[in-house]
């Protein structure tokens, strides 16, 4: 196993239990973290739908390789969801505080395991 295959394994770790601790930093953070209104059913629905992508993000840490169609689209997804609520921070003043939080975690997310993950494996290769 080389070096840049553990450090993914450890981002992927780190990622998958950020993932899962996003309801507590929206309460900890609501300004930088919470949608409004606060506690709204999209917010509940976002919660749920990244603390499942933790879970797999979690079980694809043990053998990355396998799981590259994941990792692709949690770099892309979290690419879009950053740059969307970037623009929507940007355009409401209200949610400014996401400029400072859950947006600059997503683009960093999308940046670091692109980074990590191998480009000479393409997923779903037969």
């Amino acid at each position: 196993m080389n070096e840049r295959h553990r450090y993914l394994q450890i981002a992927l770790v780190v990622v998958g239990i950020a993932f899962l601790l996003i309801y507590p930093l929206i309460e900890i953070w609501p300004s930088g973290w919470g949608w409004q209104p606060e506690h709204s059913k999209s917010e509940q629905m976002v919660v749920g739908v990244y603390a499942t992508l933790g879970v797999f993000l979690l079980g694809a840490a043990r053998k990355p390789e396998l799981h590259l169609s994941l990792i692709w689209f949690t770099v892309w997804s979290s690419a879009v969801h950053g740059l969307i609520m970037a623009v929507q921070a940007v355009t409401d003043s209200a949610e400014r505080g996401h400029l400072f939080g859950d947006v600059p975690a997503l683009i960093l997310v999308a940046i670091v395991l692109a980074l990590l993950t191998p480009r000479d494996m393409v997923p779903m290769q037969e």
